[in-house]
């Protein structure tokens, strides 16, 4: 017998919301303390669906929790990054392929690349990207496929949060989305996934370029 998920509290998908949306915005930042009776006061509940928030967050990978330090946002280096897109390039492409060849509507993609290129600010954008990429690999076909990659979907948001803040190359990637978009809705499924492959892989490249191998010495 299959179990049913349990539903979240409203209050608790409020609270967890409302993080989630600060921390991929920028507004609490890599390493931050989230203190749960601070967070209560501020959203106006107990500290129980904080907690359950910061739970549900920890399971996501946005924030980590520590017997000493407590709840702080995920800190994010070139091994986290690179670990997040490798499943990413492992995973999304084919998603998208699956999603082209069944010929699936992608006018939820088409609508959050227009409101990503209307944005006026990087958290706006940030948040359409995010959605922009979910609509290509959420009809797929696969559930279970889906699932995987939105379990890696925050983590990934966290990444780009961080990489755009050092150096903003949102224009770059919105010709990408826009040329992968192109592909899948002329039905190159091979092509567009090619493209989103492309656009993964460059993206950590420039973000977190791998050290440079020391020289020999002489």
């Amino acid at each position: 017998m299959t179990s049913v998920p349990t539903p979240i509290p409203s209050r608790t998908q409020f609270v967890l919301d409302a993080i989630r949306h600060r921390i991929l915005t920028g507004r609490l930042t890599p390493g931050q303390a989230l203190v749960e009776t601070e967070l209560a006061a501020q959203f106006g509940v107990s500290k129980t669906p904080v907690r359950e928030a910061l739970k549900t967050l920890a399971g996501t990978g946005l924030v980590v929790m520590s017997q000493y330090k407590g709840v702080t946002v995920r800190m994010v280096d070139a091994d986290m990054a690179r670990e997040v897109h490798d499943v990413r390039l492992l995973l999304e492409p084919e998603a998208l392929r699956r999603s082209v060849r069944r010929a699936s509507p992608l006018d939820a993609a088409r609508e959050a690349l227009t409101r990503a290129d209307a944005a006026t600010d990087t958290a706006e954008r940030s948040l359409a990207n995010r959605e922009f990429h979910r609509a290509l690999y959420l009809p797929c076909g696969n559930p279970l496929l889906g699932r995987m990659l939105d379990e890696v979907r925050d983590q990934a948001a966290l990444v780009s949060a961080v990489a755009w803040a050092a150096d903003p190359s949102w224009e770059r990637e919105a010709a990408e989305h826009r040329e992968i978009l192109r592909l899948a809705l002329d039905g190159d499924a091979d092509g567009a996934a090619g493209a989103l492959h492309a656009h993964i892989a460059s993206f950590v490249r420039r973000a977190f370029p791998e050290p440079r191998p020391e020289e020999g010495r002489s």
